[in-house]
């Protein structure tokens, strides 16, 4: 059983005995711990937090055991239930609440689950909030009210057709354009939250015809949640027999769009970020834009190409988030398909995502695989290294940043190593126990040798 603490919350398999994975006892120690951060921190009056959940197996357990104790500390808790990520964040800013719990482990498989832990202006916390709220668990330092002062739970779950309301009403959304185009859509949404709230945001937007894969959500997931090319043979098949103009593929809380081209290849994860900012830099005659270091080098290529500067963040959204403020981005994401759009919310937003992308297809009057040829093409190969207990990543990080000391090195998250025409960064998960190493270039065979050649650096054996 796994239980990991990290900038991205609380994430763990569920079961096992108590010192073990995210059990009833680990949710009630770590939530009690947040909401005391809450208490003690929170320039919000409200005595509210919003608890939204994803549709896995494990959610239902996990949000009454979050209730409960968020009653038992005194809080008022407005239950959204099935909600995407984005749906708690705008619930949180809407409600005026002073945090959020979103139970969801995002693409990880059904067995984890997670508590991703929100500010009061439906944001994550940053690193040092987290340190904080992990140390109180630590130490066990919170304190359950009496009788009198227990909380009630507040049932609202109209969140799901308010979100789609305010995607609609975003400026840059153009509904006549995205009907008159007549599109035929595809969708897969792994039999989670998505199911219920992305066909519904493609109806009110105007396609044209719907075709959907997995949209049950009852949590067993159909195939791997992440929305990775070799996990979406299914709909690469039926964008060929169904005709359709795009599909889009979903994670299982909806923070992550995949966009699949109507000849069923992958548009690429990557390109979602580096389609809707190409639409967004356009309508706003330019601007800044951010994603993260393990992010392609398109997006820059877009933004310079708008007359924009574009910046990179450690990963991680609170990190984009703040960067983003920082510059003042129009907008920005992580290349993992997730879109943040400041005039929407600070969030990564699948929902977003869609009707900007449409929105943008509509416009070009193009094909999907030729709005893709459009972009400056680059390939990214994603590979990983298990580790183990013993694995000491900072000396495997010193080692590869020693090796390649020639060359232009970034070490605000892991490293990256940049040449003239590729790169390739590695750093450790925060979500799972492993060492993410991703690397682009020209070619997906040139990305993938850059990868291997790190990796054989990695397990060659030190010299002495």
């Amino acid at each position: 059983m796994t239980l990991i603490k990290s900038i991205s919350g609380i994430r763990g398999t569920i079961g096992g005995a108590p010192n073990e994975g995210l059990n009833p006892l680990a949710i009630v120690k770590f939530v009690s711990a947040y909401a005391t951060f809450i208490r003690q921190n929170s320039p919000c009056a409200s005595n509210c937090i919003v608890v939204g959940r994803d549709a896995r197996i494990s959610g239902l357990m996990v949000k009454n055991i979050v209730n409960g104790t968020l009653i038992g500390l005194g809080f008022n808790v407005i239950d959204i239930d099935l909600a995407t990520t984005p749906t708690t964040e705008l619930a949180v800013i809407t409600e005026n609440a002073c945090g959020g719990i979103i139970i969801t482990a995002s693409h990880n498989p059904k067995q984890w689950n997670a508590l991703k832990l929100l500010n009061n202006r439906g944001e994550f916390l940053n690193a040092a909030e987290g340190q904080a709220v992990i140390k109180l668990a630590e130490k066990e330092q919170f304190e359950y009210v009496p009788v009198e002062r227990l909380g009630k739970i507040i049932s609202d779950t109209r969140y799901r057709e308010r979100h789609i309301s305010h995607v609609l009403g975003l400026q840059l959304v153009d509904i006549e354009a995205i009907r008159a185009a007549h599109f035929r859509v595809a969708v897969d949404c792994v039999n989670s939250v998505g199911g219920i709230v992305i066909p519904d945001l493609l109806y009110a937007l105007g396609v044209k015809e719907l075709f959907k894969l997995h949209c049950n959500p009852h949590g067993n997931f159909s195939h791997n949640p992440e929305p990775l090319p070799e996990n979406l043979t299914e709909i690469s098949s039926l964008m060929k027999q169904a005709k359709a103009d795009v599909g889009f593929v979903v994670d299982p809380d909806v923070d992550r769009l995949a966009v699949v081209c109507e000849d069923g290849e992958m548009f690429g994860e990557e390109y979602t970020l580096v389609a809707v900012a190409d639409y967004v830099l356009s309508a706003c005659g330019g601007g800044n834009t951010v994603s993260n270091l393990s992010s392609s080098r398109a997006l820059r290529d877009v933004t310079l190409q708008h007359g924009g500067q574009y910046f990179a963040a450690a990963v991680g959204e609170v990190n984009v988030v703040a960067k983003m403020k920082e510059c003042g981005a129009v907008i920005g994401g992580e290349g993992n398909g997730g879109i943040i759009y400041p005039a929407s919310h600070y969030g990564r937003d699948a929902l977003v995502g869609i009707a900007l992308f449409l929105t943008h297809l509509a416009h070009k009057k193009l094909k999907t695989s030729e709005l893709k040829a459009s972009y400056p093409q680059y390939y990214i190969s994603k590979q990983k290294i298990e580790l183990t207990p013993d694995t000491d990543v900072d000396a495997i990080l010193l080692k590869i940043k020693d090796k390649y000391s020639s060359h232009n090195i970034t070490c605000i998250d892991g490293i990256k190593i940049d040449f003239p025409d590729k790169w390739v960064h590695l750093r450790k998960s925060n979500t799972e126990p492993i060492i993410r190493i991703y690397s682009e270039a020209h070619t997906m065979a040139e990305a993938e040798s850059l990868g291997q050649e790190i990796i054989r650096e990695i397990k060659a054996p030190v010299s002495i």
